[in-house]
């Protein structure tokens, strides 16, 4: 029998590489030298770790023009100190906030950017997963389908929005159109096997499934294409709105004393004796024995400060696009085309509905190095439009209001890698999440509940725990008299700050003095939905500006888009001329 060295090997070798130093340490392959490409990059890194038993890829290889990180300086001056610190503000590290929130622990979390959700987070599609899709005997499949059942409950806790509003899986003529068979053979592989398929693996895993005949599915979804031969309808498919979950998730920890810390990005870590003994952030110093690495796309980077890394991120770009709300009506499920063969790690994507009207098309998947990188092209537009417009016999492409990428954290095993560090004693860590970690979120966070308690971290609960947080009025959504009764209280809900969305100033100045306060666009515009109607801001940024100046005394040319160095003005605007500030 081959052994697991020779297998890498032959790997590394099939590729034309030679001089390729290979190290194994408790099933985890560690590669280095150079290469020719970054594809093949991808393509060592992703052989080995299909190989059995791996548990982790870290993938050294030195390919040319590859980005090379420029280390920054932290404050050295001791700030704080605590039992555990987290890393990583997503909706991961929020849940693990939550989470911790229940019990008797001085817990911090450090944050890199201004505000919670800003990486991956704000860039998901919103699915709340089943676990149909994901690869049997996986970590990602039970934490999906763990976590897929903890969130009506948290939405109730929580007052965050979701929606159980069904998935259909869809079968076409065109659905094995890769594979060379005779068309009487696919349409009958299409409409008598495979749907039992998938139905029995639903019921294996305990998902509730059922099969839509043509005539029940064109009364379903009129505007379908007519190719469509039958689909399998999926009624527990959620969509929530994953920033609005993840900022309830960190309001409800702040509520019960765990501390954010913000635009605090983790430069070092110091350890003593193969222990954890204090994170070195660009605030300053947090002593503590503990540290939970739910970095997101830069775990890899965390863990090498500590030598303690075991996988490697190689990022994949996943672009969206969003349609106006005018032609809202045009689907009522979320839909995903099923064709064969699947393209690997990729569930495929579809024309998915939000819970505020749009419809959006996505996401794709491309091998994206640079961690950075969030464009989208056109060819990715026009990609987006070959795969989902076969869903349809009629879409229109105007109606496009904006388009936007994400960056999946994923590793050379493509599984979630959740687990206390080999070398560290203290570090535990949160990595791979890719989809479907927001459904997986709580239960991930659970898990890491439980790690620590095995490692030795005494957890008392909290007898004042407080799991709710306060339910938010959404003013357009009152009816006349709701509407009334609050601008009488305050006139400030009487004033429209964004026609598109129909928002008010009164909800613009409450997200501003939120208890994580949203002093930049994007922060209020992930708090209110401001921005993000059909004009896409024109008209009512300036308005919000001039709400940030009032409320915060900041100066028009120091306010943000999001982060340091994206300055909505250079100097004095005309829209602020009448501003005395």
């Amino acid at each position: 029998m081959m052994t697991l060295d020779k297998k890498v090997k032959k790997i590394i070798t099939k590729k034309g590489y030679k001089k390729i130093e290979i190290q194994i340490d408790n099933n985890i392959v560690y590669i280095k030298g150079k290469i020719r490409s970054y594809k093949d990059y991808i393509d060592i890194g992703g052989e080995i770790g299909k190989l059995k038993n791996i548990k982790g890829v870290v993938n050294n290889l030195i390919f040319p023009n590859n980005i090379k990180k420029i280390k920054k300086s932290g404050n050295k001056e001791i700030i704080n100190k605590a039992d555990i610190v987290i890393i990583g503000g997503g909706v991961v590290g929020c849940s693990i906030a939550r989470e911790l929130s229940k019990y008797k622990l001085d817990v911090i979390l450090v944050e890199k950017t201004s505000d919670v959700g800003c990486g991956t987070t704000k860039a998901n599609n919103a699915m709340i997963h089943t676990g149909i899709g994901e690869k049997n005997n996986t970590l990602k499949q039970k934490l999906c389908l763990k976590g897929h059942k903890m969130f009506e409950k948290l939405s109730k806790e929580l007052q965050f929005p979701y929606k159980k509003n069904g998935l259909l899986l869809l079968l076409t003529k065109d659905s094995l159109k890769k594979i060379r068979i005779p068309n009487f053979i696919s349409v009958f592989l299409i409409s008598r096997i495979i749907p039992y398929y998938i139905l029995f693996m639903g019921k294996k895993l305990g998902i509730p499934l059922k099969i839509i005949r043509k005539k029940e599915l064109m009364q379903r979804e009129p505007k379908i294409t007519n190719k469509s031969l039958i689909a399998i309808y999926s009624p527990t498919y959620g969509i929530t709105c994953p920033y609005l979950f993840t900022i309830a998730l960190a309001e409800n920890s702040i509520k019960n004393g765990v501390n954010f810390l913000f635009n605090a990005e983790v430069v070092d870590i110091k350890t003593s004796e193969n222990k954890i003994k204090s994170v070195l952030t660009t605030k300053g110093i947090i002593e503590t024995k503990y540290i939970i690495n739910a970095a997101g796309l830069h775990v890899d980077e965390i863990s090498d400060m500590i030598n303690a890394r075991e996988y490697t991120i190689h990022p994949k770009k996943g672009s969206t696009i969003i349609f106006d709300k005018n032609i809202s009506d045009l689907i009522k499920h979320n839909i995903s085309i099923v064709n064969f063969p699947r393209e690997e790690h990729y569930k495929g994507g579809g024309a998915i509905t939000t819970l505020d009207g749009n419809i959006q098309w996505g996401p794709t998947i491309l091998e994206n190095y640079d961690k950075n990188d969030t464009s989208v092209s056109v060819n990715e537009i026009d990609k987006i439009f070959k795969s989902y417009s076969p869903i349809f016999d009629y879409f229109p492409k105007n109606s496009i209001i904006n388009y936007f990428s994400g960056l999946r954290a994923c590793t050379f095993t493509e599984d979630f890698i959740i687990k206390p560090s080999n070398k560290i004693e203290g570090f535990i860590h949160v990595a791979g999440i890719q989809s479907p970690g927001l459904t997986a979120a709580p239960a991930i966070a659970e898990m890491v509940i439980g790690i620590l308690e095995n490692i030795g971290v005494k957890l008392e609960k909290k007898p004042d725990f407080n799991p709710f947080n306060d339910k938010k009025k959404i003013f357009r959504y009152l009816n006349y008299e709701e509407k009334n009764e609050i601008i009488k209280k305050n006139p400030d809900y009487g004033e429209i700050i964004c026609r598109c969305e129909q928002i008010t100033k009164g909800e613009v100045i409450d997200a501003i003095n939120s208890p994580i306060s949203a002093l930049n666009m994007d922060s209020i515009k992930r708090r209110t939905r401001v921005g993000m109607g059909r004009c896409q801001g024109g008209f009512c940024l300036p308005n919000i500006v001039k709400n940030i100046i009032e409320e915060t005394g900041l100066k028009g040319e120091d306010i943000l888009k999001n982060d340091e160095g994206s300055n909505l003005f250079i100097g004095k605007s005309k829209c602020l001329i009448n501003d005395k500030k």
